[in-house]
């Protein structure tokens, strides 16, 4: 792909503005040989910054290097300073040579035309899950491979739903969970509990309820965006779930549902970990769609993407470093270390017969969305502000849920013009 320069000068240089308020340096180490013969240095940017260099992740980056006969050199950071950093090298032409960045973060880079499309360096894609590609690509272009995803489903209580005598293989649809959450309340104890605070990860957590209501993210004000929201605040009048909710963040509903009170709690793959250390036996459903089945919910998870480089030469390494990161062999024990459901079917099968509780999760993710999906893109972050703001005026009780999605959307029209 060649990069209008005027184009990068408008829209690069807004967003670097932001890397460079954030106090953002950059520096790649991308030397050596670049006529696609191999040798030199290579430069890789992740998001994993637990990991050091003893790490089987950071190994795997060594030795995809190796294969490919240059060195890897590899630098971990926090997502939002990794956003930053990766704007601001683009600007400088300084990118790495292979980016792994956070998903809805794609669409940014693509737009400001830091990002190479695959058609140009030949990544391949065909095996990957399309609803998972579909966060990777704007304007019918796809920028990245994805090295795996993570989403949201109801772990479940089993010892609260027995004594409440709620069969859970019969909860499959809104009512039905709801009748549950009555009978749980009954017995003495609560219903559901989730993250609903006013940041992304309120959003995050409204989106399987908004979209497994029929909604769509260009019309925040829509009968079935209102019947979703109203299912919460009904839940919050009727004490189904705890006004704490407002103010939860993930991890702060994980730590409710983990006191055992809670018959149900909304959250991700990457609580696997800690659901093993619960001191009372629990279960996992998909989170259910209005009228049955299972609701689509967004994804988390990375892309592997190759940044565009001045020296297009390098595009053939690259391709090979991306390619051995993705290979099914590998996605199988990266996504196993990052609590990632892999994005290519036949490695799902092989995470699931290693350990079948991760089959709900093969089948969220495969019901699962990307937020940037749609061709939103850089549209998305205008519409999850004025979400996550009704969802919170409505939760607290300063709107009502028609009124608040209402205002939502005329805020979210008016920015994305």
């Amino acid at each position: 792909m060649k990069t209008s320069s005027s184009r990068w000068r408008t829209v690069g240089a807004a967003l670097v503005a932001v890397a460079v308020a954030g106090g953002a340096t950059a520096c790649s180490s991308s030397d050596g040989a670049s006529d696609g013969s191999g040798g030199g240095s290579y430069a890789i940017w992740d998001p994993y910054p637990q990991f050091n260099d003893d790490s089987g992740w950071v190994k795997l980056l060594k030795d995809c290097g190796t294969s490919a006969g240059v060195t890897v050199e590899r630098t971990g950071y926090d997502t939002t300073d990794l956003t930053n950093k990766a704007l601001l090298a683009a600007q400088q032409d300084n990118s790495p040579d292979v980016l792994i960045i956070d998903n809805p973060v794609v669409s940014t880079l693509a737009e400001a035309g830091a990002l190479t499309a695959t058609e140009e360096t030949k990544l391949d894609t065909s095996a990957m899950q399309p609803n998972l590609l579909g966060a990777g690509q704007v304007g019918g272009r796809t920028y990245g491979v994805p090295i795996g995803a993570n989403t949201l489903a109801l772990y479940y209580n089993k010892d609260v739903l027995t004594a409440a005598g709620v069969d859970v293989a019969k909860v499959v649809d809104w009512p039905s969970l709801t009748a549950a959450l009555a009978k749980v309340d009954a017995a003495g104890k609560k219903g559901i509990t989730f993250a609903a605070i006013g940041t992304e990860e309120g959003s995050f957590q409204f989106l399987p309820w908004f979209w497994g209501s029929g909604a769509r993210l260009t019309a925040l004000d829509s009968p079935q965006a209102v019947s979703a929201l109203t299912l919460w605040t009904d839940w919050l009048t009727k004490g189904y779930a705890p006004n704490s909710v407002i103010n939860n963040t993930q991890t702060t509903s994980w730590q409710e549902f983990a006191s055992g009170d809670y018959a149900f709690g909304e959250n991700g793959t990457w609580q696997l970990a800690n659901a093993e250390k619960l001191d009372f036996e629990y279960g996992i459903i998909p989170i259910p769609a209005s009228g049955g089945g299972t609701a689509p919910a967004p994804t988390g998870g990375e892309f592997v993407s190759i940044p565009v480089q001045s020296d297009t030469g390098r595009y053939a390494t690259s391709e090979k470093l991306v390619g051995c990161l993705t290979s099914a062999d590998n996605l199988l024990t990266t996504d196993t270390t990052l609590s990632y459901i892999a994005p290519v079917a036949a490695v799902q099968d092989k995470q699931v017969a290693a350990n079948p509780d991760l089959l709900v999760w093969v089948d969220a993710v495969g019901a699962a969305k990307g937020r940037t999906g749609d061709n939103l893109g850089t549209r998305y972050p205008k519409i999850s502000e004025p979400l996550w703001t009704a969802v919170q005026a409505a939760l607290s009780g300063a709107k009502a849920p028609q009124e608040a999605l209402s205002a939502a959307q005329t805020t979210a029209a008016a920015a994305t013009r």
